[in-house]
């Protein structure tokens, strides 16, 4: 399994309007197009983070080829109301918004 975790800023506010947002797209088949097995969303002052789990090592590629679609295109938008960059000098896509894990640990 492959993981990315997203870090932003999110009005405290917004929380369940993301979370609204989140629930209707992942009842598309946006997720199976995009390879997530898992999404979970956190915050803590201020911050939001955005955890998601993959089948596969090639999840950031799949989100890739599904950026075009008028879903991903329309949940961006909408998010943009509720979600702003941690950086935003340095902001260009979500992968620079991405945690660099440097620990993994697991039981199995």
């Amino acid at each position: 399994m492959h993981s990315t975790l997203i870090v932003a800023r999110m009005r405290p506010e917004s929380a369940d309007d993301v979370a609204e947002l989140f629930a209707a797209f992942d009842k598309t088949e946006m997720p199976h197009r995009m390879g997530t097995l898992r999404r979970q969303l956190f915050r803590y002052h201020g911050l939001y983070f955005h955890l998601q789990d993959f089948a596969e090592a090639d999840g950031g590629e799949r989100i890739e080829a599904a950026k075009n679609d008028e879903r991903f295109i329309g949940i961006s938008q909408d998010l943009k109301a509720h979600i702003t960059a941690f950086d935003p000098e340095t902001w260009r896509s979500p992968s620079d918004a991405m945690a660099q894990r440097f620990y993994d640990w697991s039981t199995t």
